[in-house]
C-alpha cells in the first residue's frame, strides 16, 4: 500500500486549520521541539474558534508533527484570536486574545503544551507579540493598523511607566486606520506583530498591507498577504526599513513586460521566523475555501544576513562579494520542510498545490468564483483535500517533487469527471515541457497515464486541465507516480 505524503505545505494535517502561527523553540523534559500556536479556524462561518490548539514536532523532523489537543479555551466562549507564548524562567506565558482581540489575558503552564490555566487580564491590545529579552526584561507589540509596544512588569501583565510608544513604524492607509499622520506605503503596517532577536538586533515582523500598487510581487490592489520585517539596536524605538519575507500569492508568473501575476488567491497573513537547529524559517499561512475561514499553516526555509553596517535581510537573499544586498519574499511552495521536494512515489494531495491559475475566468483560482481547494475536516491518515470547481485551461501546480535518479513511467490521477476533457501534465513551469497526456472521460474516477520522457531529480510539476466544454469539468484529489 502507498502512503500518502505527510507534513508537507500545509505542513500540518489537511483536516487542520490553523493561522497565525507563532513557532516557539522550548525544551520540556530534556527535549527541544518546536511548537506552534495560532488561532483555530473552527467557527467556519467567521475567523478563528473559541478554543486554541498546540501543535509541535521535533526540531530534527520538522515534517512529523504532534498534536497535543486544545490548550486554552475561553472563559466566556468568545472567539479567540491570534495569541503568543513565551518562557521566562520555568513558565509558559500564553497571551490569548479573548472576544476577537479586545480584551488579552495571559495564562500560564509549567508545559509548553499547556493547558494554560488563570487568566489575567492585561493592559496589551489587538495581536499581542511578545519578547523576553537576553537580560530577562519583557516587550511587548500589538495593535491594527496602528501599533504599539512597551515593556512590562514584572507581573507580565501590564505596562511599565514612561515606555509605552505609539507607531514604532508607521501603518498602512485604509478604512480602519486613524488619520495621524504615521502613513507610509513602505511601512504599511497592517497587524500581527511578532517581535524576535536576530543576530543581536531587534525585528519586528507584521503583516504588510501594500495599499500601493507593486507590480513586482502582482498587487494591483490593497493587500495583506505579505510578511514584512524592519529591525532596530533598541527594542522600543529606530525601527529601519527591513523588507518583505513570505507572500501567500502562490508562484509568482513573470508577465511580457516584466511584471508579475500571482497564481494562487492571496489573503491576511501573520505568522513569524524561527531558527531551528541552524536554518530559519518562516512560519506563515494561506486560504483554502472561498473565504479566509479555513486558513492552514506553511513554512518556508528562509536566509537570514547582517551586512558590514548591521543591515538584517530576511527572505531570499541576493549576495555579492560575500556581502548580503538586496533580499525578497521567498517563494511559496508545496514542499515546506521536504527541502528535497515530496516523493513522487508517494500519494499527494491536490491540496498542496501552490499554483491554481486560469480557468475559465483567468487568474488565480481561475477568477472570482473559480477552482479552490475544498476545505476538509475528516480527521484521517489519507484525508486528501480536493481541488473543486475545475474549468478549461485552469493549471494546477506543485514545487516541487522528487523523483530520484530513476526515470518516472507511470502517472495516475484520482479525480472526478464531470465531463470528458485532457490533461497535460507540465514539468518546470506550467507552460514548460509536456511529459504526460491522459484522455478523462466523463464518469472516470481514477486516469492513469504514461510518462513521455525522462523525469528524474527535483521538478515542478503541473496539470493543465482541456476541455471543449464551458461548464465545471472536475475535481481533482490525489496523484502519485509509479
Amino acid at each position: 500500500m502507498k502512503e500518502y505524503i505527510k507534513g508537507a505545505n500545509p505542513y500540518m494535517p489537511l483536516w487542520e486549520h490553523v493561522p497565525d502561527g507563532e513557532p516557539r523553540v522550548f525544551e520540556y523534559k530534556g527535549e527541544k521541539r518546536v511548537y506552534v500556536y495560532g488561532s483555530h479556524d473552527t467557527a467556519r462561518t467567521e475567523y478563528c474558534g473559541p478554543d486554541q490548539v498546540v501543535w509541535s514536532a521535533p526540531v530534527s523532523d520538522l515534517t512529523n508533527w504532534t498534536c497535543h489537543g486544545v490548550c486554552y479555551e475561553s472563559a466566556d466562549k468568545s472567539i479567540l484570536f491570534a495569541p503568543d507564548v513565551v518562557q521566562k524562567g520555568d513558565t509558559f506565558y500564553m497571551y490569548a486574545a479573548e472576544r476577537k482581540g479586545s480584551c488579552i489575558v495571559v495564562a500560564t503552564s509549567k508545559n509548553p503544551a499547556g493547558p494554560f490555566t488563570n487568566p489575567v487580564k492585561t493592559e496589551l491590545g489587538f495581536d499581542p507579540g511578545i519578547l523576553v529579552d537576553d537580560d530577562g526584561r519583557v516587550y511587548a507589540y500589538w495593535g491594527f493598523c496602528k501599533q504599539y509596544c512597551a515593556e512590562l512588569n514584572d507581573d507580565m501583565a501590564t505596562i511599565k511607566p514612561g515606555t509605552l510608544r505609539e507607531n514604532p513604524i508607521k501603518h498602512c492607509k485604509a478604512e480602519w486606520a486613524p488619520d495621524d499622520g504615521c502613513v507610509d506605503e513602505k511601512d504599511a503596517f497592517f497587524e500581527a506583530s511578532s517581535p524576535r532577536k536576530v543576530n543581536g538586533k531587534y525585528v519586528l515582523i507584521y503583516s504588510k498591507r501594500y495599499f500601493t500598487k507593486q507590480p513586482q510581487f502582482g498587487v494591483y490592489e490593497d493587500c495583506n498577504g505579505f510578511l514584512s520585517y524592519k529591525y532596530s539596536d533598541t527594542p522600543l524605538d529606530g525601527y529601519k526599513m527591513g523588507g518583505d519575507i513570505s507572500l501567500n500569492g502562490g508562484e509568482l508568473l513573470t508577465n511580457a513586460d516584466g511584471t508579475k501575476t500571482m497564481s494562487y488567491r492571496w489573503g491576511n497573513n501573520h505568522g513569524s521566523i524561527m531558527n531551528i537547529e541552524g536554518q530559519w524559517y518562516v512560519f506563515y499561512h494561506r486560504q483554502t475555501g472561498t473565504d479566509e475561514f479555513s486558513r492552514q499553516a506553511m513554512l518556508e526555509p528562509v536566509d537570514v544576513a547582517l551586512d558590514k553596517d548591521g543591515k538584517v535581510f530576511i527572505g531570499k537573499i541576493t549576495y555579492k562579494d560575500g556581502q548580503p544586498i538586496a533580499s525578497e519574499p521567498v517563494e511559496m511552495t508545496s514542499q515546506g520542510a521536504h527541502i528535497n521536494g515530496l516523493d513522487a512515489r508517494k500519494i499527494i494531495s491536490a491540496g498542496y498545490a501552490c499554483h491554481i491559475f486560469g480557468g475559465a475566468k483567468g487568474g488565480p483560482n481561475g477568477g472570482n468564483g473559480g477552482a479552490y481547494i475544498k476545505p476538509v475536516y475528516d480527521k484521517t491518515d489519507s484525508c486528501s483535500a480536493p481541488i473543486v470547481d475545475i474549468t478549461s485551461n485552469l493549471s494546477v501546480g506543485f514545487r516541487y517533487l522528487q523523483f530520484g535518479s530513476q526515470s518516472a513511467k507511470t502517472l495516475t490521477l484520482s479525480l472526478k469527471a464531470l465531463e470528458n476533457f485532457k490533461i497535460n501534465v507540465h514539468v518546470d513551469d506550467y507552460k514548460g515541457k509536456i511529459v504526460a497526456v491522459l484522455d478523462v472521460k466523463k464518469g472516470d474516477s481514477t486516469v492513469t497515464g504514461q510518462i513521455l520522457s525522462g523525469l528524474i531529480g527535483k521538478r515542478a510539476i503541473y496539470f493543465e486541465f482541456l476541455s471543449e466544454s464551458k461548464n465545471i469539468i472536475a475535481e481533482f484529489d490525489t496523484f502519485t507516480f509509479d
